[in-house]
């Protein structure tokens, strides 16, 4: 009787509603279980879950050179959270770094990458968010200095640091290289570190993967090109994706920040997802030879902390780097010919002697070895002189470094 007084076009519509396939719940299951994988990829869960919190309720605290910004909640909550947000909405927060009534997002937020990230992709993430447990938790105020703390400067930073689209496949490379370049670009969202961040908070194109300091973390992310260091155009597919996936290889290990990425994130993605990883970072550094390094440090003073530098070498770390720097890879790593030791800034072996630290645990790497901290046996001239002799010894390029630079690095946070 209802179906008598609709228009014909509604006949037509019911009708054609009656012969779509209806999803499955076996259909609902998968895609929030690709959401979930993609979300492991874009290492969602390192910034929106708290230490100790709810997961994915937000409320971490990112200190950055112009305040502290805290995470938001994304759990699916009604009044606090994405509860009310369509999969469109989800979207556009990713894609063009806008809430969904036009808000500007802080950078904080790597949407200059995640716009990237294809609309299937976004709509599985959105799918997994929806169907984690809602947490009402509201969002902490950001802590900024003014100016920053004026929303609006965000269109400055936007014009000059953001360009919105989705990945687009280079044909003239593999799918292995493309795949590969959609996740380092996307949501691995790599070059956010590795790249040189200038004063105003922005990278350059140009400068992308050729390294550079994290800001408030006083720990150096490597070039990934060999413009300026190693690079990882000489390692194996294999090395490279044993470090990606367990945080050690025969070149070296994982510490710090990257430590933590390989917990929580590569750790967990498929093996063909890594290879292709290491396949384009690989691409990356070929074809560029690293440039001369130039030491800032007098010559004399150079030569001295090398020959002391020798003596505490062979009397703290001959035991498990070996005298040769061959060390016992890969549960203690080489010093000979590892591009962590050479690199432009010495902040991260400066580090590694002062405070020592662990690989990330790993299924591959269940139990990793580690390296006792020397801050409270070792002077500053002590550490300068072990690390100057690592950076120059066997081969190795490195440049020389100063007391200061260990003593300034002495209070500088472990995380």
């Amino acid at each position: 009787m209802f179906l008598r007084r609709l228009p014909p076009s509604a006949l037509v519509a019911v009708g054609l509603l009656t012969t779509l396939p209806v999803p499955s719940r076996a259909d609902d299951a998968a895609i929030i279980a690709k959401g979930e994988y993609l979300a492991r990829a874009g290492d969602c869960i390192a910034c929106h879950t708290n230490p100790g919190g709810a997961l994915f309720a937000g409320g971490f605290a990112m200190p950055t050179p112009f305040g502290t910004i805290y995470s938001t909640n994304v759990t699916p909550d009604h009044e606090t959270g994405i509860g009310d947000w369509t999969a469109d909405q989800f979207y556009g927060v990713m894609h063009t770094g806008r809430f969904p009534d036009g808000g500007l997002l802080y950078p904080a937020m790597p949407y200059a990458f995640y716009t990237k990230v294809t609309r299937a992709d976004s709509d599985a993430i959105f799918a997994y968010l929806r169907s984690v447990p809602p947490v009402h938790q509201p969002d902490r105020p950001h802590d900024l200095r003014f100016p920053y703390n004026n929303r609006q400067l965000i269109l400055g930073w936007r014009t000059l640091f953001f360009t919105e689209g989705e990945y687009r496949p280079d044909p003239s490379k593999s799918a292995e290289w493309n795949r590969g370049a959609y996740l380092v670009q996307g949501l691995g969202h790599c070059s956010m570190c590795h790249t040189p961040i200038n004063a105003l908070g922005g990278s350059s194109e140009s400068q992308a993967f050729e390294g550079g300091l994290i800001p408030m973390q006083n720990w150096y992310a490597p070039s990934l090109t060999s413009n300026k260091e190693a690079g990882l155009g000489d390692w194996s597919i294999e090395e490279i994706t044993a470090l990606l996936r367990t945080g050690v290889s025969h070149r070296g290990a994982v510490y710090g920040p990257m430590a933590e990425v390989t917990y929580d994130s590569l750790q967990y993605l498929n093996d063909a997802d890594v290879r292709s990883m290491a396949v384009y970072l690989k691409s990356l550094a070929e074809g560029t030879p690293p440039a001369a390094a130039v030491s800032t440090v007098p010559v004399p003073e150079g030569h001295l902390l090398v020959d002391f530098g020798k003596t505490v070498y062979e009397r703290e770390c001959v035991t498990c780097h070996a005298e040769d720097g061959r060390g016992m890879p890969p549960d203690y790593p080489p010093l000979a010919a590892n591009p962590s030791i050479q690199m432009e800034s010495a902040v991260n072996p400066i580090r590694m002697v002062l405070n020592g630290g662990f690989p990330p645990g790993t299924a591959g790497n269940p139990m990793p070895y580690g390296m006792p901290p020397f801050a409270q046996t070792l002077s500053d001239d002590e550490v300068a002189a072990v690390v100057t002799y690592i950076r120059g010894a066997w081969g190795n390029r490195g440049t020389s470094v100063s007391a200061r630079q260990a003593n300034d690095l002495r209070t500088a946070p472990l995380d």
